[in-house]
């Protein structure tokens, strides 16, 4: 089976023990770049198809990833993430902005 896309550290170890033979590569940070969005797109796209801790939490590690990848702070993240709620609210109050009108 071909499957062409990011997977999870020890998945070639799994699949050896599962008595396969995968075919791998490493992939460059350009690729690895690319390949990271195209996870992030398709655990989201897992989540809304069957929203659960499970698929919630592979969003949180693609996450993660990327921002070890951009060479972020997870602490710097959740600190801006807690300000701009603090700052402008979060998603709670389920607010739907249908439109504005000049005055």
């Amino acid at each position: 089976m071909k499957y062409n896309k990011l997977v999870r550290d020890k998945i070639v170890d799994i699949v050896r023990a599962d008595g396969k033979v995968p075919n791998y590569r490493i992939a460059d940070d350009d690729e690895f770049e690319i390949y990271l969005k195209e996870k992030l797109l398709e655990e989201a796209g897992e989540f809304f198809e069957s929203p659960s801790t499970l698929e919630m939490a592979d969003i949180f590690e693609v996450l993660g990833a990327m921002i070890d990848f951009y060479g972020l702070d997870h602490y710097v993240v959740e600190t801006e993430q807690t300000n701009k709620r603090w700052e402008r609210g979060g998603f709670t109050k389920k607010i739907i902005l249908e439109e504005v009108k000049e005055k």
